[in-house]
């Protein structure tokens, strides 16, 4: 994976030619979202010249300039549309421009280009080949609008019935067998894991007819783990989309998952204990949520990791399987604490 924002002194990683990549991936490199239909500045040009080049037809985009080396075609920096009107007519294009652009390679994919223009606080980057030449400007708006049609699909995954942004779309206006189709078997999923979780709870149908009220937390443990997870896997999911560290993002992860479900059963013991006058019911309700949002985020860490390692769509991760799993695992916790305090 080639991962370079490029200060144009141009480190590249080894040379791939767009034809060597295929036409899935140079569909959806940066170099395809590029325009070249932009105005060129030369460093040795005066802010006047360049002003009147722009002034002879209308381009697709002028808020940022190429300066571009007369000879090698190499990017030597940038110019913004907001220079070039203020400055005097005299000055060199050399003493305004940005020496060190913001571009990125043209065989980079165009989702990790949205990425990095945000995470450089660039509303444009310059595409160049594996020598440094300038290839085009990929402007604002189709920054843009990778980042909505990522977010879509991301969505549409998550919901554990799509796999690209064309299907995604897709999804809103197709026919009822397929929308059936998509759907169903994941709804199966949840309706198995409704089925098991009715097989535990009636397990510990003695330690609920010892204390009927465990029932009514019953919702707010299984609520709240899941929304813990939910959380983790969508970091998760996205960090391995764009190519980030895994190693750091599970270390960063478990500890905000530990951090979360300590504050939580903090909080919630002297609710429960004032409010319902019973210790025992504040201690398992308490340790409880601390152990099912540390679970929660295990499952939510460990299943995109996995399916990502033996090549299955991590997104799948991020759906109903990792919900039903931790449902489950929360109604076991609770249920076992419980049963070994009321045992103590």
């Amino acid at each position: 994976m080639i991962d370079t924002v490029l200060a144009c002194g141009l480190r590249m990683n080894t040379p791939t030619p767009l034809a060597a990549i295929g036409p899935a991936a140079a569909f959806r490199s940066s170099a395809s979202l590029a325009t070249d239909d932009v105005p060129i500045a030369h460093p040795e040009d005066s802010v006047g010249l360049l002003r009147a080049r722009i002034a002879q037809r209308r381009y697709f985009t002028i808020s940022d300039i190429p300066v571009v080396d007369s000879t090698t075609r190499g990017l030597v920096g940038l110019l913004h549309i907001e220079d070039v009107v203020s400055a005097d007519a005299g000055v060199l294009v050399a003493r305004l421009m940005d020496v060190d652009p913001p571009c990125v390679s043209h065989v980079l994919d165009r989702e990790h280009a949205a990425w990095k223009a945000v995470q450089h606080g660039e509303s444009t980057l310059a595409v160049v080949d594996d020598a440094g030449r300038y290839i085009g400007i990929i402007p604002p708006h189709r920054l843009l609008a990778v980042m909505l049609a990522e977010h879509d699909e991301d969505l549409s995954r998550i919901g554990g019935f799509t796999r690209s942004t064309e299907a995604a779309r897709h999804a809103t206006t197709e026919p009822m067998a397929s929308r059936l189709w998509h759907r169903l078997p994941w709804l199966f999923i949840g309706l198995l894991g409704a089925l098991l979780a009715a097989g535990i709870v009636g397990r510990y149908e003695s330690t609920l007819s010892e204390i009927v009220l465990l029932a009514a937390f019953v919702p707010g443990i299984i609520y709240f783990a899941d929304a813990v997870g939910t959380q983790t896997e969508t970091v998760v999911v996205r960090g391995l989309s764009l190519g980030i560290d895994v190693r750091q993002m599970l270390a960063r992860e478990a500890m905000t998952g530990l951090v979360i479900g300590a504050a939580t059963a903090l909080l919630i013991y002297p609710i429960i204990r004032f409010g319902w006058h019973d210790a025992r019911i504040a201690m398992i309700v308490a340790l409880s949520l601390f152990a099912a949002c540390s679970v929660a985020t295990v499952v939510a860490l460990a299943l995109p990791v996995m399916l990502s390692r033996v090549g299955v769509d991590p997104a799948f991760g991020a759906g109903p399987l990792a919900t039903v799993i931790q449902d489950l695992l929360s109604l076991l916790i609770y249920f076992a604490i419980a049963t070994a305090l009321i045992a103590m």
